[in-house]
């Protein structure tokens, strides 16, 4: 190269890289929007997975518990199967250890409770009054019962469902057998706490009009009609299950209500502390079923608490 023009390259202008910050600046934003979403992504990642494992840990808790339920059913089967009503246990109780959870068990005949469809009116009254009712509130309230489950006549004239729409219902009376205890909030009219109280007095797995006064709750026994207040004192310290006919002397005009003796209808109360430590409660009716049934009990009625409160 000339030498002039050697030395005039050492004269010229350098271009300047006047963009070069702004351009790794670009790349440093881009990147840390990137490893945000990463970040985010991650995140989520994680929630999921945290909340699948306990999804997992809650449904196999929900297995066990209803295997652990079922087995308390079947050895509560096996303490009534096999007897007839008359010889059938009417309560008892049990518990065992399966694997590293604690099951308890109790059950009582369903002759314990009133029966809504068959009681009659008498001891429905009897019931309301014993739980707070005034006579004359207790004696319409065991009407209205009655009316929910019976179907009129033909010809005969129908005033409860015009009834049910001059209170603000949006639904009828049934007018056929309860199909449930709970049903017994719709009965126009019941008083909630009323209700409330009752439940644990009702059913509709009885299958007679009668209650067994051995085995029943002490509220079930002062309901019976025309029963002494001082008779059902004697009744709930005499009374024996393993001699059901104790206390039939002392009933006098009530013992048209009582039947001793077991149901083929039986409630078990399963308590269940897990290994875990968590404890659930089931309220179960099993229905014993005839020698011929392939099955040898049926399952009428399963509430636990296990999602919430029975």
């Amino acid at each position: 190269m000339p030498r002039g023009v050697q030395n005039m390259s050492l004269f010229m202008p350098r271009p300047e890289l006047k963009n070069a910050p702004a351009a790794d600046g670009f790349i440093i934003v881009a990147v840390l929007w990137i490893l945000a979403a990463l970040a985010a992504l991650a995140s989520v990642y994680a929630v999921y997975v945290a909340n699948t494992a306990m999804a997992a840990r809650v449904y196999d808790s929900r297995l066990q518990t209803e295997a652990l339920i079922a087995a308390g059913l079947e050895l509560t089967a096996y303490r009534l199967i096999g007897s007839d009503d008359a010889s059938r246990p009417t309560s008892g109780a049990f518990d065992f250890q399966l694997g590293r959870s604690h099951v308890g068990v109790g059950f009582r005949s369903e002759g314990a409770r009133i029966d809504l469809n068959l009681a009659p009116k008498a001891l429905l009254f009897g019931l309301c009054v014993v739980l707070g009712a005034k006579p004359e509130d207790a004696d319409s309230y065991a009407d209205r019962i009655v009316a929910w489950r019976t179907k009129p006549g033909p010809g005969n004239q129908n005033p409860e469902p015009e009834a049910y729409k001059s209170a603000g219902l949006n639904y009828g009376p049934r007018q056929a057998p309860f199909q449930n205890a709970a049903e017994l909030r719709l009965v126009r009219g019941l008083p909630a706490a009323l209700v409330d109280n009752a439940l644990a007095f009702v059913t509709v797995f009885n299958g007679r009009a009668e209650i067994d006064v051995n085995e029943a709750a002490p509220e079930v026994v002062a309901a019976l009609p025309q029963i002494n207040p001082n008779v059902v004192e004697a009744i709930l310290e005499r009374r024996n299950p393993q001699n059901p006919q104790a206390v039939l002397s002392l009933l006098g005009a009530a013992g048209a209500s009582v039947a001793v003796g077991g149901r083929k209808a039986t409630r078990a109360a399963v308590h269940i502390t897990l290994d875990t430590g968590r404890q659930v409660n089931a309220d179960v009716v099993l229905l014993i079923t005839e020698n011929n049934s392939p099955e040898p009990y049926r399952i009428l009625a399963w509430h636990d608490d296990f999602d919430g409160p029975v």
